[in-house]
């Protein structure tokens, strides 16, 4: 059975909530569960952190034991040299999410410190986004 971590950043708790013109009106916590459904036969296991720190915690925690991560590490994604740092000491490979296209908002969206250490990026595809980098992941 493969084991996949799906690791959410700031702000992403308030799925649903907050600008739903960009990232849509369903919460996280219910597309999480009927991506499980999706997937049986994967542990998938979720984690969520508005700080820096936890993140970097939880990428150390599981990232030399799961078959991959699945990382939208938020405004972080433009800022932490840290957690970047983190997914290259890791051996799980990860997969950056966006649910929205970073490319098509403001100009400071557009850099990731943490895609070079990534196995792929996937951005505007809305919560898609997620299942779309564990057929990826599973694909390996």
């Amino acid at each position: 059975m493969s084991n996949i971590v799906i690791i959410n950043g700031p702000n992403l708790n308030l799925l649903g909530i907050r600008e739903k013109g960009i990232y849509g009106d369903r919460d996280f916590l219910t597309y999480f569960e009927t991506l499980r459904q999706s997937y049986g036969d994967v542990m998938l296991t979720y984690f969520q952190s508005n700080h820096e720190g936890a993140i970097i915690d939880k990428i150390h925690e599981v990232g030399f034991s799961a078959d991959g991560i699945v990382l939208n590490a938020g405004a972080y994604t433009h800022t932490s040299l840290a957690i970047a740092d983190a997914i290259a000491a890791v051996t799980a490979p990860v997969v950056e999410v966006h649910i929205s296209n970073v490319y098509s908002r403001e100009s400071f969206r557009h850099h990731s410190y943490l895609a070079k250490n990534c196995k792929g990026v996937i951005c505007g595809f809305g919560l898609d986004g997620y299942r779309l980098a564990v057929e990826s992941l599973l694909a390996k």
